[in-house]
């Protein structure tokens, strides 16, 4: 009875699983986002974008802050201000939200039309315009 019970606690949610073809298609937009940007950004602006990077296909949870960045750059906020603005303008990132909700992701294409097969079973495909038009009905 015990081993059920620990069987049911260790089961993994699907949502949660990253895919393999999500996994390829972040790694070919990470080669294009530096191939595009090469030279583009500040030591702090590399160190950060890499930390986003790492994360993975799913990224920050919510999304990079402000606060992350100082945190991950020892910068002054003043100074993350400048970076994240830069970034935007440039338009290695993409900002969600205002004033202290304010959110950074990473701009990968890529990843904008991964298939995604949802709990039903049925494929769809997020397109560009659906996360477009996200950023720009909360920015």
């Amino acid at each position: 009875m015990q081993w059920r019970t620990r069987l049911r606690d260790d089961r993994i949610d699907q949502s949660d699983v990253e895919r393999p073809d999500q996994r390829v298609a972040f790694y070919i937009g990470k080669a294009r986002f530096y191939d595009r940007f090469r030279g583009a950004f500040n030591e702090r602006q590399e160190k950060a974008l890499g930390r986003m990077f790492r994360e993975g296909p799913s990224g920050f949870k919510g999304g990079l802050s402000a606060e992350n960045y100082i945190s991950i750059t020892r910068t002054s906020r003043a100074t993350a201000t400048r970076d994240l603005h830069d970034l935007v303008e440039q338009g290695a990132l993409t900002r969600t939200g205002e004033r202290r909700h304010t959110r950074y992701w990473l701009n990968l294409p890529e990843l904008q039309s991964t298939p995604i097969r949802p709990a039903t079973g049925r494929w769809t495909r997020a397109g560009a315009a659906t996360v477009s038009t996200l950023h720009v009905a909360c920015g």
